[in-house]
C-alpha cells in the first residue's frame, strides 16, 4: 500500500496531529455511525454521502448537523444528533480494532523518543477519541489532547483555536508548530493559525 503522507524534512519546535484519518484510520467507521445516525433522525438517503463526509473532516459533531440542516432545509437537533453519533461509534468500536496511519505514528514515537513536543488536535469529544486511540492501542502516546470540549461551541475547525491551544499546552510559538490533517477544515485552521501544515492522503471512499 502506498504511503498516505510524505514527512516534511524542516525541523519543527512543535508538532500537532489530527486524529481522525490523520493518526489513525478510523473515517469509514465515523462514516457508518454518521449514516445510521441521520437515517435514524429523518435525514434523506442522499445527504452526507462519502464526498460529503470528507469534506466536513475535522468538524465538531454539532456543526457538522447545522450544516446539514442549513445545507438540505432540515430541522434536526444538533446536538442531540452528536450525541447520537457518537454512541452509534462507541457501539460500532466494541466489535473494531481500528489500524493506525504508521508514518505519522512512527513519527510520534520519534518525537517522543526525542522530546520534543507533540499533541492531537481533534474534532472528536474526549470520549469518541479516547475510544480510537484505546482501540488502535496508542492511547499511552499522547498526554496532550485538545477536543472541541476545550473551545467555546462553534469554536472548532476550520477556525484555528483548537490548534493554538495545542500550541499553548505544549508551550510553543504557533508559528513554529506544523500540522498533520487530512480534511480541508483542519487545513483551513492551521493556515489561518499561521502554521504550516502536511497534508495525509484520504483512505479509499467507502460506497453505500
Amino acid at each position: 500500500m502506498s504511503a498516505r503522507v510524505t514527512l516534511p524534512e524542516k525541523r519543527y519546535a512543535g508538532y500537532i496531529f489530527d486524529l481522525d484519518g490523520t493518526l489513525v484510520d478510523s473515517m469509514p467507521v465515523h462514516y457508518k455511525a454518521w449514516r445510521w445516525a441521520l437515517r435514524e433522525h429523518g435525514a434523506p438517503q442522499h445527504v452526507f454521502r462519502w464526498e460529503e463526509f470528507v469534506a466536513h473532516g475535522g468538524m465538531a459533531a454539532p456543526d457538522i448537523v447545522a450544516d446539514l440542516n442549513a445545507t438540505y432545509g432540515l430541522s434536526m437537533e444538533p446536538e442531540t444528533v452528536a450525541d447520537d453519533k457518537r454512541n452509534r461509534y462507541a457501539w460500532l468500536l466494541q466489535n473494531e480494532t481500528l489500524p493506525v496511519i504508521p508514518e505519522t505514528v512512527n513519527l510520534v514515537r520519534r518525537l517522543k523518543e526525542q522530546g520534543i513536543p507533540y499533541a492531537i488536535g481533534t474534532g472528536s469529544m474526549p470520549s469518541g477519541a479516547t475510544d480510537t486511540l484505546e482501540s488502535a492501542g496508542v492511547a499511552d502516546l499522547f498526554p496532550i489532547m485538545v477536543t472541541p470540549a476545550d473551545v467555546p461551541p462553534g469554536f472548532g475547525k476550520p477556525r484555528p483555536d483548537i490548534f493554538l491551544l495545542c500550541a499553548e499546552r505544549m508551550g510553543v510559538n504557533p508559528r513554529e508548530c506544523v500540522v498533520f490533517e487530512d480534511a480541508e477544515p483542519g487545513i483551513q485552521a492551521a493556515m489561518v493559525g499561521g502554521m504550516d501544515y502536511v497534508r495525509v492522503g484520504e483512505c479509499p471512499p467507502v460506497r453505500d
